[in-house]
């Protein structure tokens, strides 16, 4: 019997398109995380106006209490309200790891481009440098660096740019190569194109969908250690509202309002995972309908 009749391989066959179409599409999972980061992104921007408290306001009396109809996430030791600390807060939670994630992947891509088109020496000397960077570990010579030369929130935020630059490096430098032997790249040489115009015009397009992934992650990484600096006491002054702070200010009364340690913990752990999932969606579908050109 053939397979027309059995009705098996037209099954397959549609199977595969339905998988082929999901694979194109943005799905649930990823309008979920474009919300939940855009509500981050809104509260950060008009946390002056909605906070329902002075996220520095301290009242002794009411401190280290817990939820209640005055304060929804309770106070921390000096009084001070959790969710005002909390949405004051998002702003050095976005705004620091935007930053080192825009200026890295930049850097990164630039040089990535560099070495990856030109070959020759202009790469092994990228490439010697981005390995030489890669034997020191980044977390320790940040918390290093910026002890060292008095701490700051944008002095760490400049130190985890450029030790994040060169992962990008790497990216970037990968995906030119994969490119730079493919047809249309040889056809470009043939009429005549500069090395520039083709990078930027043809080979960057291609690898863009690998940037923007990848500037994602290094948002989710940079978020993670400005906190865990913040934690340790270096990059933010003490009392500022920065969820890293938070958590290790408020560490002593775990018992009496969990939520103040808590409620930052969960903010960084939502934020990163969203953004994460932004990333990855994003680098699937648009990989897939680049490939599909």
């Amino acid at each position: 019997m053939s397979a027309d009749s059995t009705g098996a391989q037209p099954s397959r066959a549609t199977d595969t398109s339905i998988d082929e179409k999901r694979r194109t599409r943005w799905g649930p999972v990823f309008w979920v995380a474009v919300v939940i980061v855009a509500l981050f992104i809104i509260i950060a921007i008009t946390a002056d106006w909605i906070a329902p408290y002075d996220p520095y306001a301290q009242d002794l009396v009411a401190s280290s209490q817990g939820p209640s109809a005055a304060h929804w996430l309770g106070t921390d030791q000096l009084g001070r309200d959790i969710l005002s600390r909390l949405m004051v807060g998002s702003r050095t939670g976005i705004i620091g790891p935007a930053v080192v994630a825009i200026c890295a992947t930049v850097i990164g891509t630039l040089l990535g481009l560099w070495a990856g088109f030109s070959g020759g020496i202009a790469d092994s000397v990228t490439m010697r440098s981005v390995d030489f960077a890669y034997a020191i570990p980044p977390l320790l010579l940040a918390i290093v660096l910026v002890g060292i030369l008095g701490g700051g929130y944008w002095l760490a935020v400049a130190v985890l740019i450029v030790l994040s630059a060169p992962a990008d490096v790497r990216v970037v430098r990968a995906a030119v190569l994969a490119q730079r032997e493919m047809p249309y790249i040889a056809a470009a040489r043939t009429l005549g194109l500069s090395q520039m115009r083709i990078a930027f015009k043809h080979i960057l397009p291609n690898v863009a969908p690998t940037l923007a992934a990848n500037a994602l992650l290094q948002f989710v990484v940079a978020l993670i250690a400005l906190s865990g600096l913040a934690f340790l006491g270096i990059g933010v002054s003490a009392g500022t509202p920065d969820w890293g702070l938070m958590i290790a200010e408020n560490r002593s009364i775990l018992d009496l309002n969990p939520w103040a340690v808590i409620g930052p913990a969960l903010c960084i752990t939502i934020l990163a995972v969203s953004v994460g999932l932004l990333g990855d969606r994003a680098f699937d579908v648009t990989t897939k309908r680049i490939n599909e050109r």
